[in-house]
């Protein structure tokens, strides 16, 4: 059916011997894949190249000096110069991350790493990309490449991990990535004792029935929004300062738990 339908469309037979081709469609192939492999891969002079690299080299300078609209410049010259060097667009996103240009940053990455699929540090600053604009699920997914092509880089396990703690915390039931473990902290004893203790205070009684009374629809529901907000964050005030002065050891205790889960620095890579 396939020859009958090549035959239709392009009005020859079998009998047309004389259009046959000297060579068969794989021999055809391979040659021209063999031929393709040997061209250079970019058509830049050699002195275009070595232009390129002295600009990679200056932008380096600037990173140093903490000059990164300069670095950006110099290495978007040199990919000018030498479109084909992963190095320069690698470098381009470090320099662009610098200036908070994530997305730019991003593609720098992606453009590094198509031409050389197995450039780690490409996927490694892909990850701190990534990670900047929220991008939890890709960062990690990034930097478990980055691990793989080079597994003995702390960096890259130190940053992996924090982006899959950052993407726990985007799946925990708050989802503002700030929360902390509360089912440990209402089952600690002292806390129950404590707030037991502060729930006796005829003053801490007063301000929690009167936010009740407004949350059912009470005289002021509806028009003492303002006035409901500064009882609120009043009694809040109240409420962690009795806190601090009975048990200061769990504030403490918390504060610490939060540090150690959520202020974390992440390690940054240089060019």
């Amino acid at each position: 059916v396939a020859i009958q339908c090549l035959e239709t469309v392009f009005k020859i037979t079998l009998e047309d011997t004389h259009l046959a081709s000297s060579q068969h469609l794989i021999e055809m192939f391979t040659n021209s894949t063999q031929k393709n492999d040997m061209l250079p891969l970019s058509r830049s002079l050699p002195e275009g190249i070595v232009k390129a690299d002295q600009l990679k080299d200056e932008g380096n300078n600037h990173m140093k000096e903490e000059n990164y609209g300069a670095a950006v410049d110099c290495y978007t010259r040199a990919i000018e110069l030498d479109p084909n060097n992963a190095v320069y667009y690698c470098n381009r996103a470090a320099a662009q991350s610098k200036l908070n240009n994530f997305r730019e940053a991003i593609k720098d990455c992606e453009s590094a790493i198509a031409i050389d699929p197995k450039y780690s540090k490409a996927y490694g600053r892909m990850g701190l990309a990534l990670t900047s604009v929220n991008k939890y699920q890709e960062a990690v997914t990034s930097y478990q490449k980055a691990l793989d092509l080079d597994p003995e880089n702390d960096s890259y396990k130190s940053n992996l991990k924090i982006a899959e703690q950052k993407l726990r915390d985007m799946s925990s039931p708050t989802g503002t990535g700030l929360s902390f473990d509360m089912a440990s902290l209402i089952n600690n004893p002292a806390f129950i004792s404590m707030a037991a203790s502060l729930m006796q205070n005829p003053q801490i009684q007063q301000l929690m029935s009167g936010m009740m009374s407004n949350a059912i629809g009470g005289p002021a529901a509806g028009v003492g929004g303002l006035s409901d907000l500064s009882s609120l964050i009043h009694a809040g005030q109240q409420f962690a300062q009795q806190i601090q002065q009975q048990n200061p050891e769990l504030i403490e205790q918390l504060r610490n738990h939060i540090r150690s889960r959520y202020l974390s620095g992440s390690t940054e890579e240089h060019s």
